[in-house]
């Protein structure tokens, strides 16, 4: 190969776009990741409406959670590591169940526990876009709730983005802003208890 050619040869390889690895931010964000908590913003679009909200989130693994819904409707969901909690304000309602039955390989479960992504889905890089490294997460059975889960992860392997598809024809997006990696967050910020004069259901499964 003559100097010219080469000189082409380099110049393509260094015009060439880094490959986005989601594959590897996964890994990197399990591996790395024992706490993650910020804000999000949410829609839900199916054939007859859009629905957004938006508030904040907090995760330590493995097994606790907590979503609170600030807007439209003020919702609150705590995963305690034993029981799952919903709490809604203008209902006066709180639903207590089994956080094992709850999960399966729901979102929640895949942000809370490293080891549910690899053990229920298959994975494949799904290219860059907007500077995130995505990688779409493909249910290994074909009886799961959701039909796919593509998450988007920037430089730093944090998570910025979700989207979710469910056998229900509804598409969840999910937003992540300020997120922080690694905050100090104490279990008992993830107890929950009824407030006085709400209903309590309590569902065994």
């Amino acid at each position: 190969m003559n100097l010219k050619n080469i000189l082409l040869s380099l110049s393509l390889c260094l015009a060439a776009p880094a490959f986005a690895d989601g594959i590897a931010a996964v890994k990197s964000f399990n591996e790395n990741t024992q706490s993650f908590a910020g804000d999000f913003k949410q829609t839900i679009k199916n054939a007859k409406k859009t629905t957004t909200s938006q508030g904040t989130f907090a995760v330590l693994r493995p097994g606790f959670f907590k979503w609170t819904y600030q807007k439209p409707d003020e919702q609150l969901i705590v995963g305690d590591g034993n029981s799952v909690w919903l709490y809604d304000k203008e209902l006066a309602q709180v639903t207590q169940r089994k956080q094992q039955a709850v999960l399966g390989a729901s979102p929640a479960a895949i942000l809370s526990d490293k080891a549910a992504l690899e053990s229920n889905f298959t994975l494949k890089n799904d290219g860059e876009k907007n500077g995130m490294a995505y990688v779409v997460a493909l249910p290994k059975t074909a009886d799961g709730e959701y039909k796919q889960i593509r998450f988007g992860f920037n430089a730093d392997n944090i998570l910025q983005h979700m989207q979710l598809d469910d056998s229900f024809g509804n598409h969840t997006d999910i937003v992540f802003s300020n997120v922080k990696n690694n905050p100090n967050l104490p279990k008992k910020e993830f107890q929950f208890t009824p407030p006085d004069g709400v209903d309590v259901v309590r569902e065994e499964e």
